[in-house]
């Protein structure tokens, strides 16, 4: 196969029609999960052929084709990325590329236990964990399989590393379900020097999975949150010693009035828009380039990787696919205009 090989300049700003500058590239390992959270999969789905899957060398080589462009941080997901055999290898690999400054990883924790201390010597440098409830039945029924007490021993063994820094919790805020939890989740986290995060469900699988009147919209976190720390939520002005500046994601951050280490973040796709400052795109498990989370088209890498495309093929391709980017996504909060791809098989 001919993968030729030619240095690529330093793209300044890969930028879509709207001046956003994507610096962010988003990766699905694995279509797989060993999790089934009512609000991202159904309980029997189909999985994608093995062979369909980018391999080791082919993610490499891709994310090095991204940082020739300008992308500076990769996020690695899945489906569950710590399901995906050799995921201590493929940090190892990406946190090499020249031009990647930051690899990190969003995970449900079931894995981290084991593998927290590898991730870390590996160059994993930041971590989201998902954790929906602090009650272990509540936790299981949205999980479907899940085992809190493993959960919370992975984020207390990737503390223990020293080098993963920080430790986000993200929560999909459920009215009905654990909207009574949020106050009681910021404690426990600010407790720990880890930096809470809510995230209003989105509508995705065609809204299939979801129910509007369990959508808990940002104003209402905010409101509920104000009213247990008793005093006002403000607008960060700096980002935290370590933490990720604000542009790195979606999330909005917070802190408590006079107290700057009660961080909390919140992302508001349904109520609060934040597509005018979007800076990412995301790479499926199978090659599929989505410049929008919202929307099912994509541009087929794959192919283009498996058919002799040099890296500026790979260039040209991933370039025009930003260059039309759309402007924002059309979710409504009845369900309504999402995309009929799930959140597991885009890596959310």
């Amino acid at each position: 196969m001919n993968r030729a090989r030619h240095a690529l300049p330093v793209v300044s700003d890969l930028a879509d029609p709207f001046a956003r500058r994507v610096t962010y590239l988003r990766v699905s390992l694995t279509d797989r999960c060993n999790y089934r959270c009512t609000y991202c999969m159904p309980e029997h789905g189909e999985l994608l052929p093995r062979e369909d899957i980018l391999r080791f060398e082919e993610l490499e080589r891709v994310v090095g084709v991204f940082a020739g462009l300008g992308v500076r941080r990769v996020r690695l997901t899945g489906g569950e990325p710590t399901v995906r055999q050799g995921v201590v290898e493929i940090v190892e690999r990406l946190a090499r590329v020249p031009g990647i400054e930051q690899v990190v990883m969003t995970t449900n924790g079931h894995r981290l236990l084991e593998l927290a201390a590898d991730l870390a010597r590996a160059g994993l440098r930041q971590l989201n964990v998902s954790v929906d409830s602090m009650n272990p039945d509540k936790f299981r029924m949205i999980t479907r399989r899940g085992d809190l007490d493993r959960v919370l021993a992975g984020i207390a063994a990737a503390r223990a590393t020293g080098r993963i820094f920080p430790i986000k919790i993200n929560t999909v805020a459920l009215k009905g379900w654990n909207d009574g939890e949020l106050g009681p989740l910021c404690d426990w986290a600010w407790e720990r020097g880890l930096v809470p995060r809510f995230i209003e469900w989105m509508p995705m699988s065609s809204g299939d999975l979801y129910a509007p009147g369990s959508l808990l919209p940002a104003a209402e976190i905010r409101t509920t949150l104000e009213a247990h720390v008793g005093a006002p939520l403000v607008a960060d002005a700096e980002p935290a010693p370590g933490a990720a500046v604000p542009a790195a994601g979606p999330a909005r951050y917070l802190s408590v009035a006079g107290d700057a280490r009660r961080r909390v973040g919140i992302i508001s796709a349904m109520s609060e828009h934040f597509c005018d400052a979007c800076n990412r795109v995301r790479l499926t498990s199978v090659g599929a380039l989505h410049t929008c989370l919202a929307h099912d088209d994509a541009t087929d890498l794959r192919s283009l990787l498996r058919s002799g495309a040099s890296d500026e093929d790979l260039a040209a391709a991933i370039a025009a696919a930003v260059g039309a980017k759309r402007h924002g996504h059309e979710f409504t909060t009845d369900g309504c205009g999402g995309p009929k791809k799930s959140m597991v098989s885009i890596g959310g």
